[in-house]
């Protein structure tokens, strides 16, 4: 069934972002990252307190592959 969408205002779309609108049959991504961070990296608000007594962020990664974007193209 075709979707009906009103007005849109795009500002921006990340590099790696995906934007759609209406029916999708398929999404792929075309890019891929690792993020290593340690206690409390990603909080946000007001008032946080994080207590990390010994801060270690193991970014020993032993796998030889991780999922790709072979077939995404």
């Amino acid at each position: 069934m075709p979707a009906f969408v009103g007005a849109v205002q795009v500002v921006s779309v990340g590099s790696s972002g995906v934007f759609h609108i209406g029916d999708v049959f398929q999404i792929r991504p075309v890019s891929t990252a690792k993020t290593f961070a340690g206690a409390g990296s990603f909080i946000t608000g007001e008032g946080i307190s994080v207590y990390n007594e010994n801060s270690v962020t193991y970014t020993i990664d032993d796998d030889t592959l991780d999922q790709g974007i072979n077939f995404n193209l």
